[in-house]
């Protein structure tokens, strides 16, 4: 049986993790990025096969990265020729999920002062993706293109710990989708095997209190809406 105040602790850090999108310059230990990522892959994987490969990008690299993802994100044409390799999102949304998805765009909009006449503010914001929103520490990731979606699933649970891994240390993150869209720039940088397809990236560093986008809070759905019990 373990222990009240452990349960107390472990649940505290499941629900205080959010994604941060402003960051500090404070440098994250190398020590403690090793340890989150080897707890992390204590995560369970079908028939153990642990599917993830992770790239840690620190200092000159991750700047490099960033640098050339933003002048293909900022140049409409070039960016046009970037084409996520798979659909991480529904080709055909629909509600409740569309909902959701608007809500948290303009949740966040709202407290950055845009409307949706800022197209260019928009647009700016979204960049910032790229930039891992200045955290000092840029995580890519990959799996080997044999795997299938049983290895994406497990995948989450590996991604899941790092964040939560991640709060135990006072350390945050943002798992970031937006990177798939230039899976052919970063592989280039990276130097990434042919056999290895990107799935996505995440920021990871301390959050900086003064930026007001690190106070949205995001809702979730009451759990007897989507559970049945059966007795």
């Amino acid at each position: 049986m373990i222990h009240t105040s452990v349960q107390q602790l472990v649940d505290e850090i499941i629900v205080s993790r959010r994604s941060i999108r402003a960051f500090l310059p404070n440098v994250v230990e190398h020590d403690d990025i090793k340890k989150i990522l080897e707890v992390s892959s204590r995560a369970p994987s079908g028939t153990n096969t642990q599917p993830w490969k992770v790239y840690v990008l620190t200092g000159d690299k991750l700047k490099q990265l960033s640098t050339q993802i933003m002048a293909a994100h900022n140049d409409i044409e070039i960016a046009k020729t970037h084409v996520e390799e798979y659909n991480y999102y529904p080709v055909k949304w629909a509600s409740p999920y569309i909902d959701r998805r608007r809500k948290i765009g303009w949740d966040l909009y709202s407290l950055l002062g845009l409307g949706r006449e800022n197209k260019s503010g928009m647009h700016a914001q979204h960049g910032r993706n790229y930039s891992f929103f200045d955290a000092p520490v840029g995580l890519i990731f990959t799996i080997d293109r044999v795997m299938e979606q049983g290895s994406w699933l497990d995948y989450g649970m590996f991604l899941q710990n790092i964040m939560l891994a991640a709060r135990a240390r006072g350390l945050d993150t943002c798992p970031q989708a937006a990177f798939t869209q230039y899976h052919k720039i970063i592989a280039e940088v990276l130097q990434f095997p042919e056999n290895e397809m990107l799935v996505c990236g995440m920021s990871l560093g301390y959050a900086d209190p003064d930026k007001i986008e690190n106070t949205l809070a995001t809702e979730r759905e009451n759990m007897a809406n989507f559970t049945k019990f059966f007795d």
